[in-house]
């Protein structure tokens, strides 16, 4: 049974300090009658006091934020409330108590919006967007015209650093996929051509599809997710932890030293792993010929020669350059606007991903579009 209430606390004046004595059995049951007696205790004008635990035989968290609370109400911060002849278990119980009533509050839930002004938002976000993207543009125009004026600022070791990053360790899941894509496209079309007879003709549309568009899709994919990914994280956390900041201050641009070797590294690199993608592609399908539909290795090359146009070799090499140039841009500038936390490292990686990979299909269509007006 709860102690008389008389017992749970007593207020005494010690050379000049209020000390307060618990004893008993501080438990969640006996929380009424604790309010009650806690309730009446005087004001304490010192604006600190002791709490003595000697004569306290048990405690819990419930009794305990009520004792904080309590004296929170009478103008003291639980700092301020020193602990005497406290057993070890309920000081430390009384130091969680205080950790989690100084942590803040959860974030409300934010009220849901309605339709259109949730689209409007979203609107104005992407023009937000845009712009930012069109002033970091500029900022990475001037800072190669300086460098055309100055080239020695260029930073060569920073650039094929970054080329072997982008290139040579991209070349095993660049050809894989572009292998398998190859695969799976010639067996798929050989299926249909076996039908009427046409399986010779699987080598011209293995030979264009891959090289003019599957080629620079995918491998612009995979560039965006595995290097436009790295850049936005590298940037990212250099800004976490000031790294940005310090070469500001050594008079460098942050622009040359971190943005210009990406960007050059991935406009060179992409086109190289482009090809790669188109051989790779390509040999893919001889594998598929030549175990399912009767066609040697030296017939499909040769069927290749004579029907492949170099024009399709050329345009999907071409938008390559392009293609490297927007995940470079994106990467970048979402690095370098990263704030000074994690979490906002994840998300800008996140949003590089998502950009990179919409820019490139909207950029492959309009290459379509223009194109088919060039007749080319």
């Amino acid at each position: 049974m709860p102690m008389p209430a008389s017992r749970w606390i007593e207020h005494a004046r010690e050379d000049g300090t209020d000390v307060l004595y618990l004893q008993g059995a501080w438990r969640l049951a006996s929380v009424p009658a604790l309010v009650a007696q806690i309730g009446a205790l005087p004001a304490l004008p010192q604006h600190r006091c002791v709490i003595d635990g000697s004569r306290l035989q048990a405690l819990d968290t419930a009794a305990g934020f009520m004792l904080y609370s309590h004296l929170c109400r009478l103008g003291l911060a639980p700092g301020d409330v020193a602990l005497r002849g406290m057993d070890e278990r309920h000081a430390r119980l009384l130091a969680l108590v205080h950790e989690r009533m100084a942590a803040p509050a959860a974030a409300a839930a934010q009220p849901r919006q309605a339709l259109v002004p949730h689209v409007g938002a979203a609107t104005l976000r992407v023009l937000h967007l845009l712009l930012t993207h069109n002033a970091f543009v500029g900022q990475v125009t001037h800072e190669l015209a300086a460098l055309v004026r100055r080239p020695r600022l260029f930073r060569f070791r920073e650039t094929v650093s970054q080329f072997e990053a982008v290139v040579l360790d991209g070349i095993p899941i660049v050809a894989l996929v572009t292998f398998l894509i190859g695969v799976v496209f010639a067996y798929l079309l050989g299926l249909q051509a076996q039908q009427f007879g046409a399986s010779i003709f699987v080598v011209d549309g293995v030979g264009l599809a891959i090289c003019r568009e599957l080629s620079p899709i995918l491998v612009a994919v995979i560039v965006a997710g595995r290097s436009g990914a790295a850049f936005t994280a590298q940037l990212g956390a250099m800004k976490v932890q000031e790294e940005t900041d310090a070469i500001a201050t050594l008079g460098l641009s942050p622009i040359q030293v971190l943005v210009v070797p990406r960007m050059v590294a991935i406009v060179c690199g992409l086109p190289l792993l482009v090809f790669i993608g188109d051989v790779a592609g390509i040999g893919g399908g001889v594998l598929i010929c030549a175990t399912q539909l009767d066609i040697s290795p030296a017939t499909f090359i040769d069927r290749l020669h004579a029907t492949l146009d170099l024009s399709a070799f050329v345009v999907g090499v071409g938008k390559a350059p392009v293609f490297a140039l927007f995940i470079a841009m994106i990467a970048c500038r979402m690095g370098l606007s990263v704030e000074r936390d994690a979490r906002s490292v994840g998300e800008h990686t996140t949003s590089t991903v998502v950009q990179s990979i919409v820019w490139v299909i909207v950029l492959d269509a309009l290459f379509a579009v223009v194109l088919q007006r060039l007749d080319l």
